[in-house]
């Protein structure tokens, strides 16, 4: 053995450690990937048995000295926290399955389990309608699955289930009863969800958003730039420390539709929500007065 080879040895466990200490500063801890339980399966209907998953909470651990904050049961920000991610090494693919940013990206934590479909629909606005209205119908509220297309009139899951169909001419929305047979399976479901994501953007999603006080944001929040194009990211999951300080979990869909996936930015997967604004690496800084909030059941 040449002498610098224990030297060199241990300049490589020392790098291996700082490596280790410094993913876990960051809030990312390396978490096996396993088969979704009957329970995440329900909660996420979406999860087919095959998959390898691993949750939100159990993958992002908060930064040292932070806890999660408070959660009601059962509301859109706990539903979040479980949300089920691809396991670690996992690309952003887009709805054709090309790779638009690579699992080595800085700027990409992790990558969710729900599927994007094959046309070029599920992007930055769809996602969060996506997400929000799952959350509904997981949790037994289908009946109250609706959001305003871009025109402002309202696309009522109910509606559609029945077998209504929605007529667009222009910038005019009219429903026609019973255009289709009542139909209210998953199937029918993906396919008014389509119907919503070619007709909803950031500028419906910033309309029909209600304006929480930055002080009580909260995970299910978004903050949303409306515009064509505009941009929209989702709160994940919120942690304070002792002085009341706080950091966000951050997510997005984007164009052309791909994947939802957890952003990093240059500390890691928790942002610092102190500031005036909220700076992601894919868009502009969003202000406070951006943050948005779509009804709870």
């Amino acid at each position: 053995m040449g002498p610098f080879r224990p030297l060199l040895a241990l300049a490589t466990l020392l790098t291996a450690a700082l490596s280790l200490a410094s993913c876990e500063a960051a809030g990312r801890a390396k978490v096996a990937a396993r088969a979704p339980t009957e329970e995440e399966r329900t909660r996420y209907p979406w999860l087919p048995a095959s998959v390898q998953v691993r949750s939100l909470e159990e993958t992002f651990a908060p930064p040292e000295g932070y806890a999660r904050v408070p959660l009601e049961a059962g509301s859109f920000g706990a539903w979040l926290r479980g949300l089920p991610l691809r396991p670690e090494g996992s690309p952003v693919r887009d709805f054709q399955g090309r790779t638009v940013l690579a699992a080595s990206d800085a700027r990409l934590a992790a990558v969710g389990e729900l599927d994007v479909g094959t046309a070029d629909l599920q992007q930055c606005a769809d996602s969060i309608l996506r997400l929000h209205a799952e959350w509904r119908w997981a949790s037994g509220h289908p009946e109250r699955i609706a959001y305003r297309f871009t025109s402002g009139h309202v696309a009522s899951w109910p509606r559609y289930a029945a077998g209504d169909r929605a007529r667009v001419s222009g910038s005019k929305v009219t429903w026609v009863p019973e255009r289709a047979a009542a139909d209210r399976s998953r199937a029918a479901f993906r396919g008014y969800l389509n119907l919503l994501f070619t007709y909803a953007g950031t500028l419906s999603l910033q309309a029909e958003g209600a304006r929480p006080p930055r002080e009580q944001l909260r995970p299910g929040d978004f903050f949303v730039l409306g515009g064509s194009p505009g941009h929209t990211v989702l709160v994940l999951d919120v942690a304070t420390n002792a002085k009341g300080e706080r950091v966000a979990l951050v997510g997005q869909g984007f164009s052309p539709a791909q994947d939802f996936h957890v952003l990093a930015g240059r500390d890691g997967p928790w942002f610092p929500l102190e500031g005036e604004h909220l700076a992601t690496p894919f868009w502009a800084p969003f202000p406070m007065t951006s943050l948005r909030r779509l009804p709870s059941p």
